[in-house]
């Protein structure tokens, strides 16, 4: 049974719409639908029924009258007929010397067939038969009368009620009329989540496309000014920390400057030792550029749409001339929206891991044999020793390095980048032994 239920709401789960907008759409559809289905069928149906065998029940008893008088008075037969016309408004011949034959059913028998057999079955105790499809329009009783049959045309419509499609057609209408309402009201109450996920979405992947306009149901309103609010203290929280930042990289390079200015006028040092503190000072000095470039991030560039292999070009040219053996292997023609300065640092730091561990590097950008495809990779190889399974996730937290005097933040500060696009950055085996770091991004 738990299996079977399992299989029902999996089911479900697949043929209902996904969308908040069409799952609204089907709140609405079902109960009218179902409320409407029920009205017509225990109202109207009942009622449609109930005069149906009535006006069947009519037209046997008239047929019945008009034969019984034939039977009494044969010598008046054209006068019965004449009646008949007039007051029944049957189109009534006689045929002598004919016999029944067989008429096939109709062609879409409903309950009005059936009435009507019933009634003449019940009123007449004559063989009969009816021909339903001969004639448009009408139906033709065929009574078998001493010397011949008796043909009676009977007009369809004093069996069928002509206000039920009006009422079937009022119903519909009226249906559809809620329907598109309601679709149109939910639309705009859609319209203004789409907008808040999609303004979300942009601002974490670093695009500031600038506040939205609150619209829709107060809920939605609310939400949309909570997230204006966020998005301008995360803005001045940023600005407040690269203001403070800045100052921090003057108040601690001030003092460098004046250890380096200090060495060089000191003419009694032993020339090595004044070499190794200069080294120094200038570590120390990268250091805090690193350290610097990190905690400061890339928030205040804004995205554009950028060449992906030309960009991929630049970056293989530059760490080329730094005695970098790299191949490139990238098919034009992709150009995706992302911040080209923060991507050009993160493929650099990837690429500066690389050529740290191996001889040979290898770029490659990997597009989806599917044009619709909503993302994209970036492989970039090395044949290094590569890294144990268990070390690829700590190596990409910040500060872990295997490297003696490494930072352990290049890994990091591209993940971080990779991130704020959207994207992910994973480390495996590349295949023929080494490393490979493969980037995710979305298009």
């Amino acid at each position: 049974m738990k299996l079977q239920g399992f299989g029902l709401e999996k089911l479900a789960r697949r043929l209902l719409p996904r969308s908040l907008f069409g799952r609204s759409l089907l709140i609405v559809l079902l109960p009218l639908v179902l409320s409407q289905a029920v009205a017509l069928q225990i109202f109207y149906g009942n009622h449609l029924n109930e005069l149906s065998r009535r006006l069947a029940s009519g037209v046997a008893g008239d047929v019945a009258f008009m034969v019984d008088d034939l039977s009494r008075d044969p010598s008046r037969q054209g006068l019965i007929i004449q009646e008949a016309t007039r007051n029944f408004g049957f189109q009534t011949s006689f045929l002598p010397n004919e016999v029944l034959r067989h008429l096939p059913p109709p062609d879409a028998p409903g309950p009005v067939d059936q009435d009507l057999a019933y009634a003449l079955r019940h009123e007449l105790d004559r063989p009969f038969n009816v021909d339903w499809n001969n004639l448009p329009g009408v139906i033709v009783v065929n009574v078998q009368m001493p010397g011949g049959v008796l043909s009676i045309e009977v007009s369809r419509k004093r069996l069928f009620i002509g206000t039920f499609y009006l009422f079937l057609i009022w119903l519909t209408g009226t249906a559809l009329l809620v329907f598109g309402i309601a679709a149109l009201f939910l639309r705009t109450q859609v319209r203004g989540i789409t907008r808040l996920a999609l303004a979300a979405e942009a601002f974490g992947m670093g695009r500031d496309e600038g506040p939205i306009r609150p619209e829709g149901a107060i809920e939605v309103r609310r939400a949309a000014t909570a997230f204006n609010r966020m998005r301008e203290r995360l803005r001045r929280f940023l600005a407040q920390r690269t203001t403070m930042l800045a100052g921090v990289s003057h108040d601690l390079r001030t003092p460098l400057t004046r250890l380096r200015l200090a060495l060089a006028m000191q003419p009694a040092m032993d020339p090595q030792d004044q070499a190794d503190m200069v080294s120094d000072i200038e570590e120390m000095e990268r250091l805090i550029a690193v350290y610097l470039s990190f905690a400061r991030g890339e928030g205040s560039e804004q995205a554009t749409l950028t060449d992906i292999a030309a960009l991929l070009d630049d970056v293989c040219m530059a760490n080329r001339r730094g005695g970098a053996l790299i191949s490139l292997t990238a098919a034009e023609g992709l150009a995706v929206r992302l911040r080209p300065e923060a991507m050009r640092r993160a493929l650099t730091n990837l690429i500066d891991n690389a050529a740290r561990h191996g001889t040979h590097i290898w770029v490659t950008l990997v597009q989806a044999e599917d044009p619709g495809a909503r993302s994209f990779r970036i492989l970039v190889d090395d044949d290094g020793p590569g890294i144990s399974a268990e070390k690829r996730e700590t190596l990409l937290r910040p500060f872990e390095s295997e490297q003696p005097g490494g930072t352990g933040l290049g890994l990091a500060i591209a993940r971080d980048i990779i991130g704020a696009h959207g994207g992910d950055l994973r480390l495996r085996d590349r295949p023929g032994g080494g490393l490979r770091a493969e980037i995710e991004l979305p298009r």
